[in-house]
């Protein structure tokens, strides 16, 4: 007979597809010694009993309380680490500025190891908090405080993708927060590479190094053509911006004479474990270029309304076969809860498919087919970001890690508004997805162990 680590009994809400939730009332999830989900098991089934009562005699069994709800873990795609210092602040500016007045001399502070700690240790206690078991992180350029955020999320439970970020255009990054020149910048990345590969050895859940130029304004021909080289030599994770704005896409035009995505693509940075935030601009060549290489999309909805100039397609983008996911941006974005994100994806869509300018007739107005439900939004927050990353989380299914929330909709203080016996599953899902706040989330696990729990 199989042997598992743990057992957990109770209703799950997980995506099979953008369009389709399952709800798996009252399962058991058996989960194995490397915290992956071995076998799901439901309520009719001959050896439900069996395996219920040997657990729980055990002692390795949880039952979910009355009124607690179990959702997969969420996957962050863009998360700009430092950032989370300024988060809330300085959002009604242009992009521009926004990086040149306040990102950038923030960023440069975190050449100290002690200011650095201080900000990561409570942005990755705040993110899983809030639901987000797997992060994609920008850094900054330094390599030493960069390595301490992959270090902080091992030891704090967290599946972190961390990258040291790439700045070394002399013509484009201020003096006081760029690379030295090009060589050291590679150089560099390469060393962090190894150093988080050899971290990942001991680590349950798993850290990622991330090949990370910021974006193609900020980053030499050489240096971006060198990166492509170290993420095929080391097999890593790709992260960057594309097409994210009318100052940023027009710039790669002009300096290249070609789009952002065509662009990455020829400096070898596109691929399937490439995720490129924002993506607001591209147009059927490049969304085409993302689905035949697998490149992702990392969707970021908040911070595109204050910096983007546009409305993802996100609708059109998915019906062509374009892997999406959902991205807080911290802090262009100024919430950490993804939840936040998926109901600001579903509000986007909307007012993209009805338009905003009341002066135009309403069939002149906005895009058609455009919208999106909130079950969409949760796909891109669990599923379609562990695709995006080409890794086995998002979902509570057989063969996926035990990265869970637990939510409780019946706690006091704040109790959702579901009254009677006979509330349809789908209804509790949608309560869960648009009203659920941090204090709903009562644990948190990744990897078959709990990083948090909420009094």
């Amino acid at each position: 007979m199989t042997t598992y680590f743990r057992v957990f009994q109770g209703t799950a809400f997980t995506a099979r597809s953008p369009k389709e939730i399952d709800m798996l009332k009252d399962y058991l999830f058996c989960v194995n010694a490397e915290g992956v989900i071995a076998k799901t098991i439901a309520p009719d089934a001959p050896d439900y009993e069996a395996i219920r009562q040997q657990y729980a005699d055990e002692g390795r069994y949880q039952l979910l309380e009355q009124g607690q709800y179990l959702l997969p873990g969420f996957v962050d795609l863009h998360v700009h680490a430092p950032q989370w210092a300024q988060s809330g602040t300085a959002l009604d500016v242009p992009l521009y500025d926004w990086l040149h007045a306040h990102t950038f001399p923030l960023e440069s502070k975190f050449a100290d190891l002690d200011f650095a700690a201080e900000v990561y240790d409570d942005l990755v206690a705040t993110l899983l908090a809030n639901g987000t078991t797997t992060a994609l992180y920008f850094a900054t350029i330094h390599k030493q405080s960069s390595l301490l955020l992959a270090e902080i999320c091992a030891k704090k439970g967290q599946r972190g993708l961390v990258g040291k970020v790439v700045m070394d255009d002399p013509a484009q990054n201020p003096e006081y927060y760029r690379d030295a020149d090009t060589s050291s910048a590679l150089a560099d990345t390469e060393a962090f590479i190894v150093a988080v590969k050899e971290l990942a050895k001991n680590v349950k859940q798993g850290v990622y190094p991330v090949v990370t130029p910021r974006f193609i304004p900020s980053c030499t021909d050489e240096a971006l053509t060198g990166l492509g080289a170290l993420a095929a030599k080391y097999d890593t994770h790709i992260q960057s911006h594309c097409s994210e704005s009318d100052w940023e896409h027009g710039y790669v035009l002009d300096r290249l004479g070609k789009r952002d995505a065509l662009a990455l693509h020829d400096f070898g940075l596109l691929g399937d474990k490439s995720v490129m935030a924002h993506c607001n601009l591209l147009d059927e060549d490049d969304a085409a270029l993302f689905a035949a290489t697998g490149t992702a999309i990392g969707h970021c909805p908040i911070s595109n309304v204050y910096f983007s100039n546009s409305v993802l397609p996100l609708a059109r983008w998915l019906e062509k076969g374009v892997e999406i996911g959902l991205g807080s941006d911290i802090s262009g974005g100024y919430s950490p809860s993804l939840y936040d994100n998926a109901r600001q994806a579903v509000i986007s869509s909307r007012m993209l498919e009805e338009g905003v300018d009341p002066a135009l007739p309403a069939d002149a107005r906005g895009v058609p087919s455009s919208r999106i439900a909130i079950d969409e939004a949760f796909y891109l927050a669990t599923a379609g970001g562990g695709e995006a990353l080409s890794l086995p989380i998002g979902r509570l299914a057989e063969g996926y890690a035990w990265d869970a929330q637990i939510v409780d909709i019946a706690l006091s203080g704040a109790k959702l508004p579901v009254f009677g016996a006979d509330v349809p599953p789908q209804e509790i899902f949608q309560k869960i997805m648009y009203l659920a706040r941090p204090e709903n989330i009562r644990e948190v696990w990744v990897q078959g162990e709990r990083v948090h729990q909420r009094a």
